[in-house]
């Protein structure tokens, strides 16, 4: 099994508002970047993108080191969150709706095809990954602000 890093990122200006994503894929010497954006979305939901779009990518199941800056993905697939939103018919403990059901139940599929282990990074510090794609992600997003898209 191929094992490949990826460092993910979603940025939004205002909450909802335009967004981007930004996603880093290394495998050995080889780095591809991605990104895109929507016109209308939140924060959490191009930072799940984010994963999704790099997850996607990969053309065989791969062991993958995936590093992320939101607390929310991270959190949500290590702590089993997602599974326990998913097996409650995409409820919350305290009965309310899980947000983005659409977008976990993709990633939970893509979580079964590839070995994902998470790593949570500070964001806006010292990684050049995280930060490259904070950079992607705030560009993409400054295309729907600037209406390029």
């Amino acid at each position: 099994m191929k094992s490949v890093t990826i460092y993910t990122d979603g940025a939004c200006s205002g909450n909802p508002g335009p967004g981007g994503w930004g996603a880093i894929l290394i495998y050995g010497p080889h780095q591809k970047e991605l990104s895109g954006g929507e016109a209308s979305t939140t924060n959490n939901r191009m930072e799940l993108t984010a994963v999704i779009r790099a997850l996607e990518r990969l053309k065989e199941p791969c062991a993958v080191e995936l590093y992320s800056d939101s607390k929310y993905v991270i959190d949500a697939l290590t702590l089993g969150w997602a599974k326990a939103w998913r097996a409650k018919g995409w409820r919350k403990p305290d009965k309310k709706p899980a947000l983005n059901p659409d977008l976990w139940e993709r990633l939970l599929e893509l979580c079964d095809t590839h070995q994902v282990t998470c790593h949570w990074v500070k964001g806006h510090a010292e990684n050049p990954f995280n930060n490259r794609c904070d950079q992607l992600a705030v560009m993409e997003s400054m295309k729907f602000k600037d209406g390029e898209a």
